[in-house]
């Protein structure tokens, strides 16, 4: 309950420059990190034997699900923890998922198998329980985690939700057109960068936090 009174008054103090930043960095990480991940391939999958109307709102309707969750553990993990223990968890993850993006731009080889088609009632239900399943503890779910327990959380909700979408729509309406013009190492690699950066960012702000608690003499 502390955590949602506590999401709840960020909500109301939002800073619109702050909203801008942190929204538009969530989107293009995101969006650089999913491009020809799962995600998409089930879309582009669901899509060319579907009408892309239905497959397209199950996805959204998945990651608004996945990236609420995210942001609410993302908001109690910054509430539970001392701001450098915080900063320094992201520092590391981030790090971890820049490294891992750079020296695997060409993807990973579960993203590239063919994603089986699941009986269901509706395409709408069968697309938001595929993607919800697919993408639940994956790396941009983890990556709102960390980046809404430093950051404005209605932003990187915003953000990482519209890069969702907008790769959703990739897959259903361009798909493998845009994919084949558009080297996916390429796009991986910008996603390492950004991760790397992002990584950089927090290790400073765990210096900060460290020195305003006074475990350590600053520079």
């Amino acid at each position: 309950m502390d955590t949602l009174v506590s999401l709840f008054d960020q909500l109301h103090a939002v800073n619109p420059a702050e909203l801008f930043a942190a929204g538009g960095t969530s989107f293009a990480l995101i969006a650089a990190a999913e491009i020809g991940d799962k995600s998409q391939l089930v879309c582009m999958t669901l899509a060319s034997r579907h009408r892309p109307a239905p497959v397209l709102w199950g996805a959204i309707a998945a990651f608004m699900l996945l990236n609420t969750l995210a942001v609410v553990f993302g908001t109690a993990i910054a509430n539970w923890l001392p701001d450098y223990a915080v900063a320094a968890s992201v520092a590391l993850l981030f790090a971890a998922f820049g490294v891992h993006a750079l020296l695997n731009g060409g993807g990973d080889d579960d993203d590239n198998q063919d994603v089986a088609e699941k009986s269901g009632h509706g395409i709408f239900i069968t697309t938001f329980l595929l993607i919800t399943v697919a993408e639940f503890g994956d790396k941009t779910q983890l990556a709102v985690v960390a980046f809404s327990s430093t950051a404005q959380p209605l932003a990187v909700w915003l953000g990482s939700t519209l890069a969702l979408s907008f790769t959703s729509a990739l897959g259903v309406l361009a798909g493998r057109t845009v994919l084949q013009r558009i080297p996916l190492s390429l796009l991986h690699k910008a996603s390492g960068l950004i991760f790397l950066a992002l990584s950089a960012t927090a290790a400073y702000k765990t210096y900060l936090s460290l020195a305003e608690a006074g475990l350590i003499q600053p520079l």
